[in-house]
């Protein structure tokens, strides 16, 4: 699809807005819906307000408190909201052809088995974070934890705003996924979330979770492989939102031509 109207769901929200301006930015994607929960203050009102880039442009359109009575009116919706508020949206456009941007964080075991029965009737992105360079990241640890083994601990630390909900961040997690694939472990038995009291001397073949929360951090990610006389650290630093924001708006662009299927941002950028 070479221009595929894009819907964003809680437009108003923190990341919503950042949604509309790149999508305001992208040459080849249009405003399909504009949604924000029943009661929010900016239903009924023009999109313009919540971003000024589409005061003048003709896909203007006003904030609406439910998708499915406009999905004429879009061919991908974008989401980056709350895992029940994702999965709602997701089963009131059941048995549409529309296609799916997840950047929701904080999805349990039953929410990711929910998304990937959505993806069996839907093409659906879901990815932890929408940077092109955390994508390329991901790689780097992969091959990394590959070549040092078993010989280096690994510790992923992370640190992301006040405001954030979910910890560790999902894009922690999905790194800690990177690096036991390569290890041949599972994340899930071997992994430590945080470090308290008398713990004993370290199994070196966990890998640990460290979260900070503070003031207005948009996303740092660091990755440390420490042997004996020696450290390897990877990080990623995000300085703006944007760069999720137009990430989405890639996907969003990709994913209108897909067959069904649960794809991630490396098959977006070729790498999949």
């Amino acid at each position: 699809m070479n221009n595929p109207r894009v819907a964003i769901n809680g437009a108003a929200g923190r990341m919503g807005r950042q949604l509309l301006l790149a999508l305001a930015e992208h040459p080849s994607c249009e405003l399909g819906a504009a949604a924000e929960y029943a009661g929010h203050a900016s239903v009924g009102h023009q999109v313009a307000l919540l971003e000024p880039a589409y005061a003048d442009r003709s896909d203007a359109r006003d904030v609406i408190d439910a998708l499915p009575p406009v999905v004429d009116q879009f061919d991908v919706c974008v989401d980056f909201t709350r895992p029940d508020v994702t999965l709602a949206m997701m089963s009131a456009l059941a048995g549409t052809d529309k296609s799916f941007v997840v950047g929701t964080t904080g999805f349990d075991a039953n929410g990711v088995a929910q998304l990937e029965q959505v993806a069996k009737e839907h093409a659906v992105v879901f990815a932890p974070n929408f940077s092109v360079g955390v994508t390329l990241t991901l790689g780097l640890l992969e091959a990394a934890a590959a070549s040092l083994g078993d010989d280096y601990d690994v510790e992923i630390i992370e640190a992301h705003h006040r405001n954030k909900v979910d910890a560790p961040s999902g894009t922690a997690l999905r790194m800690g996924q990177s690096v036991a694939k390569a290890l041949n472990r599972d994340l899930d038995a071997c992994a430590v979330y945080g470090r308290q009291g008398i713990t004993g001397v370290r199994d070196h073949k966990t890998i640990g979770f460290e979260t900070v929360r503070a003031g207005d951090i948009i996303g740092d990610h660091t990755v440390l492989f420490a042997g004996q006389g020696e450290r390897i650290e990877i990080t990623h630093r995000a300085t703006d939102r944007m760069t999720f924001a137009r990430g989405a708006i890639r996907a969003a662009h990709w994913v209108s031509s897909q067959p069904p299927g649960l794809y991630d941002m490396t098959h977006v950028i070729g790498l999949g």
